[in-house]
């Protein structure tokens, strides 16, 4: 089976052999989970991350009165907060949208990826950064888009994503979300949603399947959105150079004496 973690990483980093194997190590232990399952809940201090291998998942926040906010949507080959052992506790939920094959991985894991392999370093970072463009270009939906382009513009954007990934076949892709999910995507009325969805469907421009969605006219839909995939920031050839800069065998031996010394404090 392809790993589609490593194959997203890719897109972002030149990676060695060695790279692979790490990552291939990384990924090994994998876990089955069922569809409406968190993984990491809102205000949990977790130990480990998660890649989705396959399945649908998402980032969430609950409200107050209990409705759900959709923030992102995470596909084959994404990974969940990767640096999210950076802060005290989680300000999100991550859940499972459909039945999930998903990698569990140590933090202290990440932390030695990136230390003593440079270029999987770049390519994690890169991938946040993506993440962060990708927010960004939501709330300029959210804001400013009209429904019907807010919701072309997620379809045109979720097409370019699975086909990164090698999940899109003529212009058809499995899209496994509800109206309701959808709705909490974009911050719209379920009722609003579904008429959005017929009338790109009157336009010519979409085609609902029973297990995905066909998109009828690509370069049409794109117009109409307003979609350039350029905040994706796909086949970028490896980025830009002098992003990073390795540790010396010093900084490596430092770090190893400083992981020493807090595994003798945990085990204390």
């Amino acid at each position: 089976m392809t790993n589609l973690f490593i194959r997203k990483l890719e897109l972002r980093a030149s990676l060695s052999e060695a790279d692979r194997h790490a990552l291939e190590q990384a990924t090994a232990k994998v876990m089955q989970v069922e569809a409406n399952r968190d993984l990491i809940a809102q205000a949990d201090a977790p130990e480990h991350a998660f890649v989705i291998l396959e399945g649908f998942a998402c980032r969430y926040k609950l409200l107050p009165d209990g409705g759900r906010s959709i923030v992102a949507y995470l596909i084959p080959g994404d990974g969940c907060d990767l640096h999210a052992s950076i802060l005290p506790r989680m300000v999100h939920s991550i859940g499972t949208l459909t039945p999930c094959l998903v990698a569990r991985i140590p933090y202290q894991t990440i932390k030695e990826l990136a230390a003593y392999h440079p270029n999987i370093y770049k390519a994690l970072w890169w991938s946040v950064l993506v993440d962060e463009a990708i927010l960004l270009e939501w709330l300029v939906g959210v804001g400013r888009r009209p429904a019907d382009k807010q919701v072309a513009h997620f379809l045109c954007e979720m097409m370019v994503r699975l086909q990164a990934v090698g999940l899109v076949a003529e212009n058809s892709y499995r899209l496994p979300i509800t109206q309701s999910e959808l709705a909490d995507t974009a911050g719209l009325s379920h009722v609003h949603v579904n008429r959005v969805l017929q009338d790109l469907r009157k336009e010519r421009l979409i085609e609902q399947k029973r297990r995905g969605l066909l998109i009828l006219d690509i370069e049409r839909l794109k117009t109409f959105a307003g979609f350039v995939a350029d905040y994706l920031h796909l086949n970028t050839g490896g980025g830009h150079q002098g992003f990073y800069e390795p540790l010396t065998d010093v900084a490596k031996l430092q770090l190893k004496a400083r992981q020493g010394e807090q595994d003798q404090t945990g085990s204390a």
